[in-house]
């Protein structure tokens, strides 16, 4: 495994890399529910020549690039205004939903450190929360205690009740959780937290961009965002249901007090002053830039239109889902996320993880997760105009595997070669 001694022609380059794509999940047919979200033509092109004027430009010192902090700070201020952040919102563009939710627990920790006095600040979790907080608390050491859930897969509250302490310094919930697609009672989560004087974190990661949209519509949203009292810092991930490309997410604190708990600064090096925001120190400015130009592309407006069309395709799913025999979706989602599940007071017999290689093999991709058992979608405008086939090829797998299980019982979602 060399690296070729002599360069190769670009046109040699581009094709070999065409080629490595053969085998990808084909996201662009709208068979693929997650990873990869489709915003139209225009939002392709918009993103596409964004990303070409900002290929290069590095956000570690904005004094350079004065346009990359003008861009992060209008970013994050359209977000903010989105999640009814007050005048004194403030925060950062981050590379994804788990680096938003760790810069969140580091700034936990920290306030925690300077504020309470606690060195071995804890984290209250639900076990639907997003397992970047398990990493998060893996990499900063801290004690993490996770709750049980509700019959509703819902935050047990009750359950976080016995679970925080003095040491706790954030305790979250989310909207909505990924697993099943439910939101999370926020405000009875921000009077937990802050009963012991803890952050309040909401994971937004999968619904920042959806359930404000969701609410123009008329949709039931309960409230989940600063506009509950006891919230201080919520993550949205642009390039999910944002529709922006992949490497870019928002994370809002209350006040810029709050926001600076995630900053880290050092005046000891030889190189001068050093500032980071938040994990990274280099920071490409083509995500930050195209995460600019699709939502000042898109608007309010297009953005109310694109989640319609999501919230209908999602409500179409739950119905094929619903109407076969054997099948049954968990939890009472109403939004674009869908958990398929046996149905255990079917007569009907389905392995579901079988269910998942019959339908690989017809073009269509899930992941798989548990417990339970269960095939995870999240749906989204990608999917527009496919739905009745995919409903249609379920029906068919579901005859074709009746009765029959694969060993294959893995649940992976992750990269760990």
């Amino acid at each position: 495994m060399e690296l070729p001694q002599q360069g190769r022609a670009v046109d040699d380059v581009i094709a070999d890399l065409s080629a490595k794509r053969d085998g990808d999940v084909r996201w662009q047919d709208g068979r693929a529910f997650g990873m990869v979200y489709s915003g139209g033509p225009s939002v392709h092109e918009v993103a596409e020549r964004a990303a070409t004027l900002y290929l290069h430009e590095n956000a570690l010192n904005t004094k350079a690039f004065p346009s990359l902090g003008q861009i992060q700070s209008e970013v994050v201020r359209w977000t903010a205004g989105l999640l009814h952040g007050p005048d004194t919102a403030a925060g950062f563009l981050t590379s994804g939903g788990t680096e938003s939710i760790q810069c969140a627990v580091l700034a936990a920790r920290e306030r925690g450190r300077k504020e309470r006095g606690i060195h071995a600040g804890e984290i209250v979790v639900a076990e639907s929360a997003h397992a970047a907080f398990h990493k998060s608390a893996h990499m900063y050491d801290m004690p993490i205690h996770t709750t049980p859930v509700r019959d509703d897969w819902t935050v047990d509250v009750d359950a976080m009740a016995a679970a925080v302490n003095d040491r706790t310094v954030l305790v979250v919930g989310s909207a909505p959780q990924y697993p099943q697609g439910v939101v999370d009672p926020i405000p009875a989560i921000a009077e937990l937290a802050a009963s012991v004087g803890a952050n309040c974190h909401v994971d937004a990661c999968i619904g920042g961009f959806v359930l404000p949209f969701a609410e123009m519509l008329g949709r039931d949203v309960p409230v989940w965002d600063f506009r509950v009292e006891g919230v201080h810092s919520i993550s949205a991930d642009i390039h999910k249901l944002g529709y922006a490309p992949k490497g870019v997410s928002v994370i809002v604190h209350r006040t810029k007090e709050l926001r600076r708990y995630q900053t880290w600064i050092f005046d000891g090096w030889l190189g001068g002053f050093y500032g980071s925001p938040n994990l990274q120190g280099t920071r490409s400015g083509l995500p930050m830039a195209t995460a600019w130009a699709v939502m000042q592309h898109l608007g309010v407006e297009g953005y109310v239109d694109l989640t319609r069309q999501t919230l209908e395709n999602a409500d179409r799913m739950r119905a094929g889902i619903n109407a076969i025999d054997g099948l049954r979706v968990l939890g009472d989602g109403d939004y674009h996320l869908v958990a398929m599940a046996a149905d255990p007071e079917s007569p009907v017999s389905i392995d579901v993880f079988a269910l998942a290689d019959v339908l690989l093999e017809r073009g269509w991709y899930h992941d798989r997760q548990g417990p339970p058992d269960s095939l995870h979608s999240t749906v989204s405008n990608s999917n527009t105009g496919v739905i009745d086939d995919y409903v249609r090829d379920l029906r068919a797998a579901v005859v074709e595997v009746t009765g029959t299980t694969t060993d294959d019982r893995s649940t992976s979602y992750s990269t760990v070669e």
